[in-house]
């Protein structure tokens, strides 16, 4: 019985043909994770880790830009080394010695961003009209590995890849996340640091599956979701025996398959295991593999496919976010995000609150979280395509978080306005901002091109109420560093909503650093 389930074990997330294929016996050979390949980027100025596998008791010595370390293989054939950090170096060549000796070729130290979400993070820059930005990607200190669409029911060791490290040319730049190239340039450009790219998203998928179960289990407001999680993983465990006795039988059913050529399997006697899909999944195949190779910090792009939530969105980012804290090791490391862009019809409600208004508001509410950072994208969306071809401006829009927060650049301005509280007088509202730069003004964005003042133009997409809860059209004026709203048909408003609908088209509150204010709702009905 403890072989079958050491069996079973062994094939969550890699795939039953795989492993049957790989009974004939372990390899002795050192071996390193698939992510170690040539021209790969290790984390500057953090301790560095290797690590893999080899025989028993096997001795391994492991040498980068003349430091070693050694380690002996433990009774599973794992080893681990750590070497001490480096702050620069490129062109290096990472070598492991055993029974055998591998040598990592083109390592560069740097600054490595896990690029994580759905499909507006992995949307590729060929898929962004921008043909001049990939003939010119000639960048070779800009690095990026691509990871597999795959799920597992348990943490993974290993990661699969689409792509092994590829420095960033002309012929590879185009199948880069292009909200993590333009990210990159920028950042590299402007500072001279290698940046990495850890590619890793999947187009189409909620939240729940990129948490950590660590982090799930630090926020109250998620208990529910432990519970049922619980009583799935009960009820799977209850109906194991049966499944188990037949498990000999079809081992060596599978085994005669194999041999005799056979692409298809007999069909297993397991029941589906509900950890293999929901939470964590994607987290367990995709993201724990990497967790022992140290980063600067994640970028994050998803939310389309909980478009319908509000603070339920807030509670899983917080445990998306403290979950890879903890499994890193890191502590608060930077963690920026993208808020939804507009997208659709326009509602053309003063009330708004449909599509995602709400779970951009639970968005902007993360901001509370330590150490993050949000990009506003509400005016370089596509009302007809969820997949918005502007990924220059999102790209922008993250580096001056990071530039600001990690890279000494303390002037520069990291965000639009973001609303900070109101006064009521005089049947007016006095709206005050956070990140108000160097002054509030009326902007108009075209495209790539930076936003520019319009100042003939008013003021959009705010709304009042009163006491009674029904909404109209505001007019909305700039005084100084506020905003003063008031409607004719509102005689004593008490709440004001900026900006809140699914597509809030023509909001133009802008700092003069061309950044948009993000939309907010001052009430909680």
């Amino acid at each position: 019985m403890k072989n079958v389930l050491r069996f079973l074990k062994s094939c969550r997330g890699l795939g039953l043909l795989i492993v049957l294929a790989g009974l004939s016996g372990a390899r002795a050979d050192v071996r390193l994770p698939r992510i170690f390949t040539d021209n790969m980027m290790l984390q500057r100025a953090q301790p560095i880790c290797v690590w893999g596998s080899a025989a028993p008791g096997e001795s391994v010595k492991v040498t980068l830009a003349g430091q070693e370390a050694s380690a002996a293989a433990d009774a599973e054939g794992k080893w681990t080394v750590k070497l001490p950090a480096l702050k620069q170096g490129e062109n290096l060549e990472l070598t492991v010695a055993g029974k055998n000796t591998l040598v990592v070729k083109n390592v560069i130290m740097g600054d490595i961003w896990l690029c994580s979400g759905q499909s507006n993070m992995e949307m590729q820059l060929n898929g962004c009209n921008a043909p001049e930005d990939v003939k010119n990607a000639n960048f070779p200190k800009i690095r990026r590995v691509k990871f597999n669409h795959v799920t597992a029911a348990d943490p993974q060791d290993e990661a699969s890849l689409v792509k092994p490290w590829e420095a960033c040319t002309p012929q590879t730049a185009g199948d880069f996340s292009a909200a993590g190239f333009y990210f990159a340039r920028e950042i590299s450009q402007r500072t001279g640091v290698p940046i990495g790219i850890l590619d890793c998203n999947w187009g189409g998928t909620p939240i729940e599956p990129w948490v950590a179960p660590a982090g799930l289990e630090q926020v109250p407001e998620l208990k529910d979701e432990i519970t049922k999680r619980l009583n799935a993983m009960a009820a799977y465990r209850s109906e194991l025996p049966k499944a188990l006795d037949n498990m000999e039988k079809w081992v060596a059913a599978a085994r005669l398959a194999l041999q005799s050529g056979a692409r298809v399997l007999p069909q297993s006697p397991l029941p589906p295991d509900p950890a293999a899909s929901g939470w964590y999944s994607m987290y367990n195949a995709m993201v724990h593999p990497l967790v022992r190779l140290p980063i600067k910090g994640a970028l994050w792009y998803q939310g389309e496919s909980n478009g319908g939530e509000g603070i339920s969105y807030y509670h899983k980012m917080n445990a998306l976010i403290s979950g890879w804290r903890q499994v890193w090791g890191q502590g608060d490391f930077p963690f920026y995000y993208v808020q939804l862009a507009n997208w659709v019809a326009d509602s053309k409600a003063p009330a708004g609150g449909d599509g995602w208004s709400n779970l951009r508001n639970a968005q902007t509410k993360a901001l509370a979280l330590p150490n993050t950072g949000m990009a506003v994208i509400i005016d370089i969306g596509d009302a007809n395509d969820i997949h918005p071809k502007n990924k220059y401006d999102v790209g922008l829009r993250l580096a001056r978080w990071a530039l600001a927060r990690d890279y000494g650049q303390k002037d520069l301005v990291v965000s639009g306005p973001l609303y900070r509280d109101l006064k009521i007088a005089e049947g007016k509202i006095r709206l005050s901002f956070e990140q108000v730069g160097s002054g509030l003004i009326v902007g108009k964005k075209n495209g790539l091109a930076p936003v520019v003042e319009d100042k003939t133009g008013k003021l959009q997409r705010f709304a009042v109420a009163g006491a009674d809860k029904v909404w109209h059209w505001a007019d909305a004026v700039i005084d100084g560093a506020t905003v003063v709203v008031s409607s004719p048909e509102v005689k004593e408003p008490v709440a004001v909503r900026y900006a809140y609908s699914q597509n809030p088209e023509g909001a133009n509150l802008y700092n003069k650093e061309g950044l948009p204010a993000s939309p907010f709702r001052s009430d909680d009905w």
